[in-house]
């Protein structure tokens, strides 16, 4: 009985069916699907032409080894699934189906069709570019791939061949990737992210980001995977950090710069609270920290808010992983949860420590903000660079002077030194972030401040103050900047010359 094959359009694009034709694989009737001639037509009119290419070289190779090539289907069945017209054609003509694709391939497999699951070989190898040291590989089309080389924030970017990688090569990378995925999703691989443009998985230790046009400018691979995975001891804090860490820390902020080991601080901190017996879950976007099996990661991505939120109450864990807190509805999930007592572990992006406890600061009440955050942890370099902690008292806030403005006063304090760093305190309707600084001698008074804010105040309703020795830097959102030159600026001067002050002003 002579062979039938049907490829789909994924071993039409990556020439796998032509690659089996010119290897003599196929030598019987080889069929195409009218409905895929009109998908390779409307994406060459898009400008992708891969497809297109594609099926011109398995032209030729049919004609080359004498392969029969026929067309089959009805151009008015487009609007249904290709995979599910192949299946379907594959089950008519007793065919088997040749395919590139792991979801084609689970779909034959399901309904019991003959099955022809093959791949080019790939251009190289991932795992033999992830040597010791690589932390990530980056390759995009048309460029040479590259990697980094070393730890969080002692790294360098280095490419490891000089030729560029084509189109074709990098679907077929990512064809490769996928096939080993998809053989164990739920267990070793989770899908995290599918849409036309984007897809993002975890695999093994690997997180694989694929973007394609309109979303990117070009095709594009990344893969991360954990350089190192540290202990909780590796970090050798001192006793009274353990000891906050342990018996008072109950809504934490990891903050740092990207790529500076927040997430692995995270890590090693949920699997010191498991050491304890403590109930430890993850929330993660994808699920890529490497915890022990007993702490379940739940994914953000397959969730709703709302699910995320009744899960996390109704299991009742001791404390939660939030990596990483990014919009409004992370900011809003990790707040209600620690209000409703269970303890978070927050990884945030932030410059320095007090911009991680005002992106929180700006969504609640000062009064609130301890019961939410009580210490901040700030990564760098895969160290812990400072541990600030929040306390509430009433005071007269840092350059006020009467006593009858005393108020809820937020102070942020050093753990290590128990010197007060900041304090943020509602005067009006603003929250004002003031630095707290020991009197040196000779340090001008903090009059100039007060009369500095009250000069903004009367245009600005928004602004922020960080005031170094001379120096006074004055934070303006973007939208107010131009109010501020027109009707603040020549009076802040005068008072900076009059008090010898060095005055900045930055929107924000």
């Amino acid at each position: 009985m002579e062979e039938v094959i049907i490829p789909d359009l994924s071993a039409i694009q990556l020439k796998a069916a032509s690659h089996l034709v010119r290897e003599g694989r196929v030598r019987g009737r080889l069929l195409i699907h009218r409905v895929l001639l009109k998908k390779v037509e409307d994406q060459a009119s898009q400008g992708d032409t891969m497809a297109m290419e594609g099926l011109k070289d398995l032209v030729k190779a049919c004609e080359e080894m004498g392969v029969k090539l026929e067309y089959v289907g009805d151009l008015r069945d487009r609007e249904r699934s290709d995979r599910l017209l192949i299946a379907e054609e594959a089950a008519r003509l007793d065919a088997s189906i040749l395919t590139c694709d792991p979801v084609m391939a689970q779909l034959a497999e399901s309904m019991g069709l003959k099955l022809l699951y093959e791949l080019p070989p790939p251009p190289f190898s991932i795992s033999q570019l992830f040597e010791e040291d690589v932390m990530s590989i980056h390759i995009k089309e048309g460029l040479p791939p590259r990697v980094k080389r070393g730890v969080p924030g002692r790294w360098r970017f280095v490419e490891v061949s000089e030729k560029p990688v084509s189109r074709h090569e990098l679907e077929l990378l990512i064809a490769h990737l996928m096939r080993e995925a998809y053989k164990s999703f739920g267990v070793d691989a989770f899908l995290e992210i599918d849409k036309p443009g984007v897809k993002i998985f975890q695999l093994r230790d690997y997180r694989v980001v694929i973007t394609r046009p309109p979303f990117s400018d070009g095709f594009e691979l990344t893969l991360v995977k954990p350089v190192i995975r540290r202990d909780l001891r590796d970090y050798y804090l001192p006793p009274q950090v353990v000891d906050r860490l342990e018996n008072r820390a109950e809504g934490i902020l990891i903050a740092g710069p990207p790529g500076m080991g927040k997430s692995t601080f995270a890590q090693a901190l949920a699997e010191y609270y498991r050491s304890l017996n403590k109930v430890v879950k993850t929330i993660e976007s994808p699920r890529d920290l490497r915890v022990s099996p007993d702490i379940t990661q739940y994914s953000k991505a397959a969730a709703r808010e709302s699910e995320l939120h009744d899960v996390l109450l109704l299991s009742r864990p001791d404390y939660t992983i939030f990596d990483e807190i990014r919009d409004s509805s992370d900011f809003d999930l990790f707040i209600d949860l620690r209000l409703a007592g269970i303890g978070m572990i927050g990884v945030i992006h932030a410059t320095s420590p007090i911009d991680a406890i005002q992106r929180v600061a700006n969504r609640v009440d000062v009064g609130l903000l301890p019961s939410i955050i009580d210490t901040v942890i700030f990564m760098d370099k895969g160290e812990i660079q400072s541990i600030y902690v929040l306390e509430m008292t009433v005071k007269v806030p840092a350059g006020l002077r009467k006593a009858d403005l005393a108020r809820p006063t937020v102070i942020v304090k050093d753990l290590l030194t128990d010197e007060p760093l900041y304090e943020l305190y509602v005067f009006g309707e603003r929250t004002f972030v003031v630095p707290v600084k020991k009197l040196e001698e000779g340090r001008k008074p903090r009059t100039p401040i007060r009369q500095i804010m009250n000069a903004l105040q009367k245009h600005i309703p928004d602004f922020r103050i960080e005031e170094e020795g001379s120096l006074v830097r004055i934070y303006i959102p973007g939208r107010y900047y131009r109010v501020y030159v027109r009707k603040v600026q020549n009076k802040l001067l005068k008072i900076a010359r009059k008090y010898s002050l060095t005055l900045e002003a930055l929107p924000s």
